[in-house]
């Protein structure tokens, strides 16, 4: 008959296998909220070129 009790070490595994597992979603979470916010960094920058561009058409063109 199998006991629903389980050894002390065994419960220390448990216990270091579910904190990786806790540490490795947030780090995955993280590491998506970083690319998240890298990918709006690059098209925040690539807006601004365009404006720059913009402008310096627009002023060579008065001149």
């Amino acid at each position: 008959m199998p006991t629903c009790l389980s050894s002390v070490s065994d419960l220390e595994s448990q216990a270091n296998w579910v904190s990786k597992l806790t540490k490795s979603y947030y780090q995955d979470d993280q590491q998506a909220k970083f690319m998240h916010l890298q990918a709006e960094v690059d098209s925040l920058l690539q807006q601004l070129e365009n404006l720059k561009n913009q402008r310096l058409a627009e002023n060579n063109q008065k001149e």
